[in-house]
């Protein structure tokens, strides 16, 4: 059975159904076990076929989109897409947050400790997917995200966002080099550094940095469901996890909204 986490600030606005997946109730087995959504993984493309079409018709994707998620070819960048219908496997588009104001069109992204942002402006009928990792954090795939948003008739002080699972900073260990790429953009980011002792290295922020950039972006409401992947084996696929236990590949789960 799926069991997606939902944010308080999205779980009860009316004509949006979102959620925050874990890893339980799909068909995958092994190290993907069992609702791996990636198809950049080595698992059997059929079980994440399966998944992914779970997930869609649990959110109450129209079936005239295939009954599954939309989602794109995710870089590490800062563009956001607006989507209308199910784009083929072979011609996804790239970018990190899709955008649709389609009703029935489940979109979603994919995570493995970075942070999904699902958006939604419910009077305006415009949702959004971002994918954050630290490169887009920092160079503010956030603000792509509500501007597309923006552009299709949201409102910035009506939209309601949420990060979901991602890596805490208490797991997120980096070097001094990742630090000065930071201050070095802006000496205030020094604030999503904590060295948990003398001479450790660095433990970055991200959720805490993604919510500040959707306070940048003027949002009408932020909510964090504060649930670290690489923390939550049974919960969450983790790319940090994997590469600490020496695994040779990993699932990622999906977080998804739709217009219902």
């Amino acid at each position: 059975m799926l069991k997606p986490v939902e944010a308080q600030n999205l779980a009860g606005v009316k004509g949006i159904r979102h959620g925050f997946f874990t890893r339980e109730g799909g068909v995958s087995t092994g190290l993907y076990a069992s609702l791996n959504c990636g198809w950049g993984s080595s698992d059997d493309q059929q079980s994440v076929t399966e998944n992914r079409h779970r997930i869609g018709q649990h959110l109450g994707c129209d079936e005239k989109f295939g009954g599954g998620v939309v989602t794109l070819y995710q870089e590490h960048g800062t563009t956001a897409l607006e989507v209308t219908e199910t784009p083929s496997r072979a011609t996804l588009p790239h970018a990190d947050a899709v955008i649709s104001r389609t009703p029935g069109l489940v979109i979603g992204i994919l995570t493995a400790d970075c942070a999904p942002v699902l958006l939604a402006d419910a009077e305006a009928g415009v949702v959004a997917a971002a994918h954050a990792g630290w490169r887009g954090a920092i160079d503010d795939i956030i603000g792509s995200a509500v501007t597309e948003m923006e552009r299709l008739g949201a409102r910035r002080d009506c939209i309601a966002a949420a990060i979901g699972p991602c890596i805490s900073q208490a797991a997120y260990e980096v070097g001094p080099e990742f630090e000065t790429t930071f201050v070095e953009r802006d000496p205030a980011f020094s604030m999503f550094f904590s060295h948990p002792a003398l001479g450790a290295r660095p433990h970055f922020d991200l959720p805490g940095f993604v919510a500040m950039r959707l306070r940048q972006a003027g949002v009408g409401s932020i909510d964090d469901v504060a649930l670290c992947t690489c923390k939550n084996e049974s919960l969450f696929f983790s790319y940090r996890r994997k590469t600490h236990v020496g695994e040779l590949d990993y699932g990622r789960q999906i977080s998804a909204i739709v217009v219902a």
